[in-house]
């Protein structure tokens, strides 16, 4: 499914943006078996998009962080639910693996109907300066209580290019 995936990206992102985030999406299928990438399809074509890739924090032991990053959905069939779907399971499946935390960057109106709050965030530092501080928020997985202090973030490698933040 590469190559249907990096076209969802081609034709979901803006022409600034499209390459960079194609090319995010293709690394991230790559990445460590942590990493979870789901795809939408119909008839054998691929909808859409999502990966979560782990997140790592110099916290208690086995504390589990994960991002949310990419999410897209072809242009023509983006307001179906497609990618609350994708979304849902991909929670549904980090559950499973016991994660504590999921984080994302994102529009805040349209990720506060998952359950993200920039409250819950805010003592996690990004791996990188954010261009909209107002985007990064997080939903609690699990009722682990973790430290009131700051928690600077690692991410995965395809992650690691400030452009992305």
């Amino acid at each position: 499914d590469r190559d249907d995936i990096n076209g969802v990206y081609m034709q979901a992102f803006p022409e600034s943006e499209n390459n960079a985030v194609a090319g995010l999406a293709i690394a991230l299928l790559k990445e460590s078996d942590e990493t979870i990438n789901l795809v939408a399809k119909s008839d054998g074509q691929v909808l859409g998009h999502v990966a979560f890739s782990p997140l790592t924090a110099h916290i208690e032991e086995n504390w589990k962080g994960y991002i949310l990053a990419p999410l897209a959905v072809k242009p023509e069939y983006q307001k179906q639910g497609i990618g609350t779907q994708l979304i849902e399971t991909g929670i549904e499946q980090l559950k499973e693996k016991a994660a504590d935390m999921l984080f994302v960057y994102g529009d805040p109106k349209y990720y506060q109907r998952f359950g993200f709050w920039r409250e819950t965030a805010q003592q996690f530092i990004p791996p990188y300066k954010l261009t909209y501080p107002s985007g990064w928020q997080a939903m609690m997985l699990s009722q682990r209580v973790v430290s009131e202090s700051e928690v600077n973030l690692s991410c995965v490698a395809p992650l690691c290019n400030s452009a992305l933040w």
